[in-house]
């Protein structure tokens, strides 16, 4: 038996002893708790704060990118007459096109259903890119900006040189089309850092209701509205789309209507009006010349052309002559030679337009920019590049001369002022 003093010191051990294991259990379950704590907390506080914001942007980010073959969301168009045993007659182009139930227009993108007229080509591009402005083209324009650039199918010319004819001789039911709505465009065109929308491709003309209803929301948002069109529209609708177009670039394609019926299946003094008619309100405006050999680049018919620019819109509108490479249905021609373009844009100048540039020959120092007054290269350019750039809150750096155009630094287009207008 221990004796009491031994006694004592094995129940102090033994007491020291629990008491340390109870004080071990009970820090190993405090920082089992704390551990836990913040694992658990992080987890509850930012379930509520990202799914919500996380699902919208996957939701979108699906919508922008799927497509489906042949999708269509026709609306009713906005400018037709309604005629006897339900007849419509189209009067958005200079065609104006009468059209018996079930038929579609020439465009391939209206349809007579049942006594109205739809348009078939609404909140489905088959097209939707992101460029450079100076691809649609635009010299003047914002230089080294982008667009966010849509098309839908169809077209209501007939041009044997397409170059996009896979989608603009086609309708919407045959295209693979995206479902984007017009406030989805501009959404769309704002996440890319888009500065512009462009309606370009095929011919804007035919998604018109698309195009103005994106356009109005885009000016709302502080976003420009161009355009790339064959000017084939009538004068209504084109003064209608004017108060929310910022600029327009137009294919002059040549300068007879012998040329337009050949090659175009159109005719030549309605583009003319619509040139006019962007100049009276005050839209910037551009110009494209596809030079087609032995069809349109003899120098009368240049010089005709530059004459007519220069008198009816003025001196300050530039023109590209673009390089034509044999495609679609004029496969038997050879492409243009860089001797003819570059004499056409001497013709250009001879007849007193300040701006003429030649396109499709990246790395040509025609394609550059040059001060009217002193002849100082101003912009530089290789194809869709700006490489330099010396035009300083609209004038020359090197002599002060204004150079017309919408610069970076401006909301206005120099000598062509576009009034702002109030959409709420």
């Amino acid at each position: 038996m221990y004796s009491k003093p031994r006694k004592l010191i094995i129940t102090l051990v033994i007491a020291l002893t629990v008491i340390s294991l109870s004080l071990v259990i009970r820090k190993g379950k405090q920082s089992a708790v704390t551990a836990a704590t913040p694992y658990v907390e992080k987890k509850t506080e930012k379930q509520p704060e990202k799914q919500p914001d996380k699902q919208p942007d996957k939701k979108q980010e699906e919508k922008t990118i799927s497509r489906e073959e042949g999708f269509i969301s026709p609306i009713e168009a906005m400018y037709y007459e309604k005629l006897e045993k339900k007849t419509v007659q189209c009067l958005l182009c200079p065609r104006k096109c009468s059209l018996n139930p079930g038929e579609w227009g020439f465009c391939r993108a209206r349809k007579n259903i049942d006594g109205k007229l739809f348009s078939m080509s609404y909140a489905n591009p088959c097209a939707v890119h992101v460029d450079p402005i100076e691809k649609k083209p635009f010299s003047h324009f914002l230089p080294g900006t982008s667009a966010f650039s849509i098309a839908t199918a169809g077209c209501n010319l007939r041009c044997k040189f397409c170059q996009n004819w896979e989608i603009s001789q086609a309708r919407p039911t045959e295209t693979i089309n995206y479902n984007l709505k017009p406030g989805d465009i501009v959404q769309l065109a704002i996440k890319t850092g888009a500065r512009s929308i462009a309606y370009t491709y095929t011919e804007p003309t035919n998604f018109y209701e698309y195009m103005l209803q994106t356009s109005i929301l885009a000016r709302k948002a502080g976003i420009k509205n161009v355009v790339h069109s064959c000017g084939y529209i009538s004068r209504e609708p084109l003064e209608e789309l004017c108060k929310y177009l910022d600029a327009a670039c137009i294919d002059l394609k040549g300068f007879s209507e012998e040329y337009y019926g050949d090659l175009c299946g159109a005719k030549l003094y309605p583009v003319l009006n619509t040139l006019k008619t962007l100049k009276e309100n005050g839209v910037w405006l551009e110009l494209v010349n596809l030079v087609v050999p032995t069809k349109n680049d003899g120098p009368e018919m240049i010089k005709d052309m530059c004459n007519w620019i220069r008198k009816n819109l003025g001196p300050d509108v530039p023109i590209s002559f673009s390089r034509f490479y044999p495609l679609h249905r004029l496969k038997n021609l050879p492409p243009t030679s860089v001797d003819t373009l570059r004499q056409a844009k001497k013709y250009a100048l001879e007849c007193g337009l300040n701006y003429a540039y030649i396109g499709n020959v990246p790395g040509d120092p025609d394609e550059d920019t040059y001060c009217p007054e002193c002849s100082k290269k101003l912009i530089e350019r290789y194809g869709y590049k700006i490489l330099q750039n010396h035009i300083l809150n609209g004038r020359c750096k090197f002599c002060g001369a204004v150079i017309a155009g919408v610069w970076n630094s401006e909301k206005k287009p120099a000598k062509q002022p576009h009034q702002e207008i109030n959409n709420d």
